[in-house]
């Protein structure tokens, strides 16, 4: 910048010098500052694929189900009369098994909410991709069906098989699967907890060693059910035959104790999703405004009295707190009125049949308007009782 210069008289103050150069200063600043450079953040969206057949369709053939029973079923397409499998066929390896990180996509189930899951996918052996009409991905927490059907879609039973086989039973909620003839190793443990955590979060895993036997705990239901079937006549790290099905009820009463609380803690997680987070962090304390309002409002008024959480945090017309009232007053009035008409139209009902009280009350007017009026003397003689019209 050139420099400025002003010529000063020695009869001005020194303010005036001061704004004289200021005013020169800015009037000979022509320099323009750069624009300061702004910062783009790309957001990067991965789009969805589809899924991917997991076999050949041309290698798919229709073979009848194998003999598990005495009598075949033409209607369920399957064996009964024996619910354990013989020796042969649960000694048959799987013919495929589900790659997760591979298979996962999206197909035409993705479009229809409460669509159930392929439960050929989970073995592994779906030949039809995006073009399937069930749900090629694992079961997460917000996927919840009705208590009488799997997450495949198939009806579930009061009782579990006799070799606790099967889709399982309506009447408990069953996380843990049992798992038999694994191969006994010094790191059975770490591969039984590798390979069964591809289908979910895994809460509690038991392993007994010595007899090649593991009970895995799933967090979901709906991820047990999954692994169930993903798992079923598959391999870990060697080239055993997994026997795969639902663990019986553990007599221990911790572990009952324990299973009532898990279950107490997912009802609790439905309905904390399920309501406002903020009427979330109110109830549960979490808000430190909402706390100190409701040391404030709790008492109603009264010195030392402190409302329980049912009384202040009630809703509805009979609500103590105000605030529970809010909204309820119009509905009061409008009940009350439908009760008075509803009340009115009794009474009428009651005391006039299918006449109302005003039509009955201009009944009796007129009758006694009519009884009032005099009847006319009839004259005398003898043919007066023949109504003759001489007369």
């Amino acid at each position: 910048m050139a420099e400025v210069q002003t010529a000063v008289s020695p009869t001005m103050a020194p303010e005036e010098v001061a704004d004289d150069q200021a005013t020169a200063l800015v009037a000979t600043n022509t320099e323009v500052a750069a624009p300061a450079e702004r910062k783009m953040k790309k957001i990067i969206r991965k789009k969805k694929r589809p899924a991917r057949p997991q076999v050949d369709p041309s290698t798919m053939t229709d073979e009848p189900p194998p003999q598990t029973g005495t009598i075949f079923n033409i209607w369920y397409n399957k064996w009964s009369g024996g619910d354990r499998e013989d020796k042969y066929s649960s000694q048959t390896a799987a013919k495929g098994r589900c790659n997760v990180a591979k298979d996962t996509g999206y197909t035409k189930a993705d479009k229809v909410n409460g669509s159930f899951f392929c439960l050929f996918f989970a073995r592994g052996i779906c030949p039809k991709g995006q073009e399937c009409e069930y749900l090629h991905r694992l079961p997460g927490i917000h996927d919840h069906f009705n208590p009488n059907v799997d997450v495949f879609g198939r009806d579930k039973f009061s009782d579990y098989r006799d070799d606790m086989g099967g889709v399982g039973s309506f009447l408990r909620q069953n996380r843990t699967i049992y798992v038999g003839r694994i191969h006994v190793s010094d790191d059975i443990e770490e591969v039984v907890a590798r390979h069964f955590a591809e289908w979910g979060q895994v809460e509690r895993i038991r392993v007994l060693n010595t007899r090649g036997v593991a009970f895995i705990t799933y967090s979901n239901e709906a991820n047990a059910e999954f692994a169930k079937e993903a798992m079923a006549h598959q391999s870990l790290d060697h080239s055993e035959i997994l026997n795969v099905r639902w663990a019986t009820a553990d007599p221990n009463p911790m572990a009952q104790a324990r299973e009532a609380r898990k279950i107490e803690e997912q009802a609790a997680e439905a309905v904390r999703r399920a309501l406002p987070a903020q009427f979330v962090a109110e109830i549960e304390g979490r808000d430190p405004e909402a706390r100190k309002r409701k040391k404030i409002e709790g008492g109603f008024g009264l010195a030392g009295y402190d409302a329980p959480d049912e009384i202040y945090f009630a809703r509805g017309a009979n609500a103590v707190n105000p605030v529970g009232r809010q909204g309820l007053e119009l509905e009061d009035e409008q009940r009350l009125m439908l009760e008075d008409v509803q009340a009115a139209q009794e009474e009428e009902q009651s005391a006039g049949g299918i006449f109302s009280s005003s039509t009955l009350a201009a009944l009796k007017g007129a009758q006694a308007s009519f009884a009032s009026k005099p009847k006319p003397a009839s004259s005398g003689g003898p043919l007066v009782a023949y109504d003759s019209d001489s007369d």
